[in-house]
């Protein structure tokens, strides 16, 4: 399997971090958890493009996570492809019915179906996955790809979501802020370490940085260091990480 960080920014993106999207390939399998903006240059920039995305799965539905589902509608209807399935949590309907009621021309131009998942196991581009209901302001849901691939959502760090992930080879966890803002819905790396104390996971890597966090790596890894021993670093736009 095949992770690459397309967007690991958050609603402030910055010129090096462009906001949510995570491409997952697997044995001929392409699926893109998450279409923030930006998330269109960066499958160019990848190498994949997004005539090769034919499913997106959303985690929910805050603007950062979604703001390209309508441009990549648009580009692959311009490349001439013909279909696009959307798969997210309770409301992904509305939200997808909406967006095409405000930009009618774009109706009918592709096929365009639309699955809700609630938490549990579903199947998705071919691949086997586990749903987590996570904490955060809107229905958010996280996903497990097998013993290979967990990643958070938006979540407040917490027992059950550490729990869900762990064992896998490799978690991509929301880090939003540094330990000093006050914040609901994400966690500090503080509360982030304290949750991940004792669970057994390959690499985690910190994602839905917030320009807050930039300079400030060192001290957020030395905060979850102090309680998590395992193996933490920062995801970078475009990083590709293989799993085996």
């Amino acid at each position: 399997m095949r992770v690459t960080f397309l967007g690991t920014g958050a609603a402030m993106p910055t010129g090096e971090r462009f906001q949510a999207g995570i491409l997952v390939q697997d044995d001929g399998r392409t699926l893109l958890v998450d279409c923030g903006a930006g998330a269109l240059q960066r499958l160019q920039q990848s190498g994949v493009g997004y005539e090769a995305v034919s499913t997106v799965l959303l985690t929910h539905h805050h603007l950062d996570h979604v703001a390209d589902l309508l441009p990549l509608m648009k580009a692959r209807w311009l490349a001439g492809e013909e279909h696009l399935e959307i798969v997210g949590p309770q409301g992904t309907k509305n939200l997808v019915d909406d967006l095409l009621e405000v930009y009618e021309y774009m109706q009918d131009k592709l096929e365009v179906q639309v699955r809700e998942v609630v938490p549990g196991e579903f199947s998705v581009a071919g691949f086997e996955v586990s749903a987590y209901e996570t904490r955060h302001s809107l229905p958010c849901l996280a996903y497990r790809f097998g013993d290979l691939f967990t990643f958070s959502g938006d979540s407040e760090a917490f027992a059950g979501l550490a729990n869900f992930a762990e064992g896998s080879a490799i978690l991509a966890h929301d880090c939003s802020f540094p330990d000093d803002v006050d914040v609901s819905n994400h966690p500090t790396p503080d509360a982030l370490g304290r949750e991940l104390a004792g669970r057994e996971i390959g690499r985690v890597y910190l994602t839905h940085l917030y320009p807050h966090t930039e300079g400030r790596h060192e001290e957020m890894l030395e905060s979850i260091g102090a309680h998590y021993d395992g193996d933490v670093r920062f995801a970078e736009d475009l990083k590709t990480v293989s799993i085996e």
